[in-house]
């Protein structure tokens, strides 16, 4: 099992780390290979953040502890680290800020040999200062020696709309309107505007391996492409993919060796004009979902129907005036290479370089009827973005394995190692607004708009260098007792000058009972290990350069004047990693000939020295210059996780297996002096409005407003303390995750089913607050719940953040499914072919009103993230697929 740097077997484990081979991932068009994990691995909980294909997901290990900063795992693929950011660029078309994209796209899923997941500080304290969020280990798939061979694989699906938001249809509406007595609002059609946004989308997904060596030396290669629409209409995500690895060994002895490794990517993107903080006037899905389902899309003559004099946009047009395309490249390529000094003793070499840049042009056209797109007076209205990225990563490795019985029955593994990275991260943003009519992309002619209304924004970020030393040593003896001991020094450009390098040492100790002789007699037995480790980690996922002065540039005032610089970070020499510690008790078992294996651990984080920007007295607020700081206070995630596997059947014929995890996690903030608000609403009625904080005695992003105690006989709400006092009402963190699988064969014919599933959350539904208020009826649309009061609720009833729009978010979904037929081989050419039809997201059991319950909105305050608040996202798809697989 790779565990970091290198590999060791599994009896000599003392973490807590799972992995997960390529026969057990999710199966179907995955674009990332985080999607292949969700609800394998107890403790981690995987949300797709959006439903565009290519969009980002967030996963979490053993619970969150990230005030800024993603909180995400560190990814390794084949032993370089990434640096967790995507060269997409953010920058859309003026409507609002899209939501971001999947640093991982660029990997093919189908390259995937196996994932390793290193849960606990013993397991991921050799990554030192960028391991506090759990380490993700991806091992690209190998030739082997032999013939060559040639791997197929194909798959064709179609996807629609999974779930659906419950709004008035046009009869609805019309009753509505006669319920309360409106005369107006009736425009005599019936349209279902969600339905004419989105569309049954098709994909398609070809991979080809091809592989072989001999003598030791084996190489693989493979080309990979993927065609997935979007069930939005004129979203779509095009992956293009090629690969190689070669293993290769020298000299007549085979003590010198090689490894190279290369992955290439470039993917394209068609992107909606859906935003995660659009305002009153919304972005597509609230426009859709608001849209009047009494008023047609179109005008007699069969034009768009727009509004000038209204500030309720036409989706159909929105989406007409919209064209945002990104494109991004990367190639990740490594070489290796190693020399055995003796059968024990083994010397390696790795230098890498990670290389991704981006392009995205995005603009909406004069035609639309918003505020600074449409034309107004002397401005001929429309906007154009053109912005670049380019993300560089060099890693450089050396390390010294020692594998030996050093006495009898003692077994040494140690790793020793020195290792230098460097991060750069640059970009350009071109805006201009003022095209008018112009008869083609606004992104081609940025020079028809007057000077005036363009701006031009380079940025270069102070490059990161990170230099690292490590070792790890895991002593084995007789199979009985087992010591693992690992410590690891960064020293890291981010942090202070008083505090250049943090040290991440950690212990664990195992002791193997099946071994013993007082359990040898023991038969129903077959594996009893115990486990319990201490270590620290850190966290260094902040800006480059916040510990530094630094500044910007601005456009003087006239030619001539010196050029002024605006402070935008001050300096602090004693700022640090963040620093977690955990501690983590475990154990692992098998059974009754190993049809029944598992483990149950038991883990405390303590997060402490949390990152931080504010300024002299209070957050960090926009224009103001900001201090990064240590905060004192302290995250505890403490919980309890249970994995375990059974193999019911086991015959030649008929086998049936059953796997499931379950976690339990308790999030506390502790020894906080600071009250940070984040979990910003939009839309009408919301400006500036917070509904989420980090304080001292609640979770993390615990949902603090008023306290909703329904509707007054006068359809007003109502609120405790006339809602003058906000109380802590709501925990977007859930209180148990689950995962369960079962796999299921009748001789050639098998089936495998994956759910995955969260308990005890809460989700604040800022699209009924805001978009589907009672107020929009006879102009928007409302929510269709909103009709069933037994009390009628008034037009004028203003609306408010309150606890009324915090639903729980249980859920448990079938999120995998697949039928195989396995043909085998057919004459002297095709080779274990298989055919199989798969599903994803076939359905959700849930009680929440929104599209779907896995929610991931973006509504962060000044970086400060936040969790489990619904924004018009783009919607969740159902898809079908019918593929094959096989070997030339």
């Amino acid at each position: 099992m790779v565990v970091g740097y290198a590999s060791v077997r599994k009896n000599d484990l003392t973490g807590a780390a799972t992995t997960v081979s390529a026969k057990d991932f999710n199966k179907g068009p995955l674009n990332a290979p985080d999607q292949l994990i969700q609800g394998k691995v107890a403790g981690v909980q995987m949300i797709n953040n959006s439903g565009q294909p290519g969009g980002a997901s967030t996963v979490r290990i053993r619970g969150n502890s990230a005030i800024t900063g993603t909180g995400q795992p560190l990814y390794v693929v084949d032993g370089v680290a990434l640096d967790g950011r995507s060269a997409r660029p953010s920058t859309s078309a003026g409507i609002g800020t899209a939501p971001d994209g999947n640093p991982l796209n660029f990997i093919n899923p189908a390259d995937i040999e196996s994932m390793e997941i290193l849960k606990d500080a013993s397991a991921t304290a050799i990554y030192g200062s960028r391991a506090a969020y759990g380490v993700v280990l991806i091992t690209t798939k190998r030739g082997k020696s032999g013939e060559t061979k040639v791997d197929v694989s194909a798959s064709a699906g179609v996807s629609n709309i999974a779930r659906r938001v419950d709004v008035l249809t046009g009869d609805e509406y019309r009753a509505a309107l006669k319920k309360y007595n409106l005369t107006t609002g009736d425009f005599g059609s019936n349209v279902d505007a969600l339905d004419a946004i989105t569309r049954t989308a098709y994909n398609q997904n070809y991979s080809v391996g091809i592989s072989g060596g001999n003598n030791g030396n084996t190489f693989r290669a493979s080309l990979g492409y993927q065609n997935q629409q979007g069930i939005i209409k004129s979203t779509d995500f095009k992956k293009y993919s090629a690969g190689f690895n070669g293993n290769f060994k020298f000299l007549e002895s085979k003590k010198l060796g090689l490894d190279i490794n290369m992955i290439s990517n470039q993917y394209l993107e068609s992107i909606a004009p859906i935003t995660t903080d659009a305002g009153f006037t919304g972005s597509l899905i609230s426009q859709a979902l608001s849209w009047n389902p009494t008023q047609s899309f179109y005008n007699p003559d069969g034009s768009l129907f727009i509004d000038y004099g209204s500030t309720t946009i036409n989706p159909l047009a929105a989406l007409a005036a919209n064209n945002d395309k990104a494109k991004v490249s990367t190639i990740l390529g490594s070489v290796s290479p190693y020399y055995k000094i003796t059968p024990w003793l083994e010397y390696r070499m790795l230098a890498s370089v990670n290389y991704s840049t981006g392009i995205r042009r995005a603009s909406t056209r004069s035609t639309l009827n918003l505020q600074g797109i449409q034309p107004s007076g002397d401005f001929l209205g429309g906007y154009a973005s053109y912005s670049n990225t380019e993300l560089v990563t060099q890693q450089f490795t050396n390390t010294l394995n020692f594998n030996k019985e050093i006495v009898n029955k003692l077994n040494a593994n140690v790793v020793l190692g020195y290792e230098y990275s460097n991060f750069i991260n640059k970009s350009a943003v071109n805006t201009a607004t003022g095209f008018g009519d112009l008869p083609l992309d606004y992104t081609d002619a940025f020079e028809a708009t007057l000077k005036s209304n363009r701006t031009f924004v380079t940025s270069n970020d102070p490059t990161t260098e990170l230099q690292s030393y490590f070792a790890r040593g895991i002593f084995n003896y007789d199979n009985k007792y087992i010591l693992t001991a690992t410590i690891r020094s960064d020293g890291s450009t981010k942090f202070g000058a008083n505090n250049k390098y943090g040290y991440f040492p950690s212990f664990a100790i195992a002791w193997n009972i099946k071994e013993e002789s007082f359990f040898t007699d023991v038969k129903w037995v077959d594996l009893l290990k115990i486990r319990a480790g201490y270590g620290k980690t850190g966290n260094q996922d902040f800006p480059s350069g916040s510990s530094q002065q630094r500044f910007v540039y601005r456009t003087p005032s006239k030619a001539g004047d010196p050029i002024p610089q605006v402070g935008i970070n001050n300096q602090n020499d004693n700022l640090k990693w963040q620093e977690d510690k955990q501690t983590n008790i475990g154990v692992d078992f098998g059974l009754f000939g190993n049809k029944i294996t598992g483990s149950i651990d038991y883990f405390n984080k303590t997060t402490k020295d949390l990152l931080y920007p504010q300024t002299a007295f209070a957050p960090a607020e926009q224009g103001n210059v900001i201090t990064w700081k240590n905060l004192n206070g302290e995250i505890i995630n403490k919980g309890l996780e249970i994995n375990l596997n059974t193999n019911i059947i086991e015959k030649d014929n008929v086998s049936w297996s059953l796997g499931g995890n379950v976690t339990y996690i308790k999030n506390t903030v502790k020894n906080l002096n600071d009250l940070i608000k984040t979990g910003s609403l939009s839309g009408q009625g919301l400006s500036d409005v917070t509904t989420e904080v980090i304080q001292n005695g609640l979770p993390l992003f615990a949902m603090v407003t008023r306290q909703y105690n329904g509707l007054g006989a006068n359809g007003f709400s109502l609120y405790t303390d006339d809602g003058f006092t906000k109380y802590y009402v709501g925990n977007p963190n859930p209180k148990f995750i689950m995962g369960l699988s079962t796999n299921i064969r009748y001789k050639k014919i098998s089936f495998t089913a994956n759910f995955n599933g969260a308990f005890g959350q809460s989700i604040y539904n800022n699209t009924a607050n805001s978009v589907l208020a009672i107020s929009n009826l006879g102009n928007r649309n409302v929510s269709s719940g909103l009709l069933n009061s037994e009390i009628q609720e008034s037009l004028a009833n203003p609306i408010a953040a309150s606890s009324r729009y915090i639903e729980k978010g249980d859920y448990i979904k079938l999120a995998n499914a697949t039928i195989n037929y396995n043909i085998g081989n057919i004459g002297k050419a095709i080779k274990s072919l298989n055919v199989y039809v798969n599903g994803q997201n076939l359905f959700v059991i849930t009680k929440y009103t929104g599209f779907d319950p896995e929610v991931n909105i973006n509504k962060s305050v000044n970086g400060v993230p936040s969790a489990g608040i619904d924004y018009t996202a783009y919607p969740t798809a159902r898809t079908f697929n019918f593929g094959v697989n096989f070997s030339l």
